[in-house]
């Protein structure tokens, strides 16, 4: 007789404050189904860490020396179509972040975050559903919105209205739903279809959209102006 046991989350913490890098271990370590595999003090020392470890979540901070997360993010996602980035942000409107989920992470995090609020994030990334707290997400991503499409972010794509040309009737429905931070089970519920149904759903859009996951599709659904603050 067999004992199935699962893997623990590997996550690779990368933050130039020690005492940040400490107790963020401290507290996953502490999670039966996660384990800390290695720590980064800037972007460049994070990107060897994903080559060498191999980490399933990387918890990213944005502000360090040498080379920034948001670059180590860039490097990583492009190197890693399979890699999860976390970023870790002080504040919940900043910049960097917003740049940062449209270099391909996979979500954000308050600094702040209580125990079993990391370990949920960890899980949630780990897991793929990539959005996370969506209304501050929604208030980021419309505060910031301006600057990404000013700098040119994401690269010389098509208009988003094209690009939404592309899709059916459910699949726009869909979105939109991702958008509001709904879970494939929650999405399944309001359009009354089976799970898979969505997850099929969510696939072909990510594909037709040219898109890596779920946030950056959050983020489309906003720019694209097919969801809106409160809406």
């Amino acid at each position: 007789m067999t004992t199935d046991v699962t893997a623990p989350i590997r996550v690779l913490i990368a933050d130039d404050q020690v005492m940040v890098r400490e107790g963020f271990s401290v507290l996953l370590n502490a999670q039966p189904d996660i384990e800390v595999v290695g720590e980064a003090v800037d972007g460049r020392q994070a990107i060897a860490q994903v080559v060498a470890l191999r980490p399933d979540v990387v918890l990213m901070d944005i502000r360090m020396p040498e080379v920034n997360g948001l670059e180590a993010t860039r490097e990583i996602v492009a190197a890693d179509a399979d890699a999860k980035v976390l970023v870790l942000t002080t504040f919940d409107l900043d910049e960097y972040v917003y740049q940062a989920l449209r270099s391909g992470a996979s979500g954000f995090l308050l600094k702040d975050a209580s125990a079993r609020q990391l370990g949920d994030a960890v899980r949630v990334v780990a897991a793929g559903e990539a959005l996370l707290a969506p209304t501050i997400t929604k208030r980021l991503i419309t505060t910031f919105s301006r600057i990404g499409e000013a700098a040119g972010l994401g690269g010389p794509l098509p208009s988003p209205q094209a690009r939404l040309a592309e899709l059916t009737e459910r699949e726009n429905e869909v979105l939109v739903l991702v958008a509001q931070g709904c879970s494939n089970a929650e999405i399944a519920e309001r359009l009354i279809v089976a799970e898979s149904t969505v997850k099929t759903h969510v696939s072909r859009i990510l594909v037709k959209l040219g898109l890596r996951d779920r946030t950056q599709a959050a983020v489309f659904a906003y720019e694209a102006r097919l969801v809106t603050p409160g809406g």
